[in-house]
């Protein structure tokens, strides 16, 4: 099964260098164990354009689709046996980046 771990910041960039340090070593236990696809950082909200097509409405608006104070500002696509392992390891990520780390299932 598939999981995205989206990482809720309200900043991007913002993590030091120790945890840097402790999502590196999180990511090569991922490689490690099997459990690796993807990783990335994404940009602020403020960089967002968002395109709405429907109906050839030929909609688009820069900037955020929401204003919320948080937003996923990362972002793990990991490899688990089950919800529970994934849960496991969104502990772990979360302990590591040191920010709220929110689990969906990949279809």
């Amino acid at each position: 099964m598939r999981f995205l771990l989206n990482v809720i910041d309200s900043r991007t960039e913002s993590a030091t260098g120790d945890e840097m340090a402790a999502i590196d070593v999180f990511n090569d236990e991922l490689r490690r164990n099997g459990h690796w696809i993807l990783a990335v950082g994404i940009t602020h909200p403020s960089e967002t354009v968002v395109i709405d097509n429907r109906d050839g409405a030929q909609l688009e608006t820069s900037g955020p689709i929401s204003h919320e104070d948080l937003f996923v500002a990362g972002m793990w696509i990991i490899e688990a046996a089950d919800l529970d392992e994934a849960l496991g390891l969104a502990r772990q990520g979360s302990r590591a980046c040191n920010r709220v780390v929110e689990v969906r299932q990949l279809h």
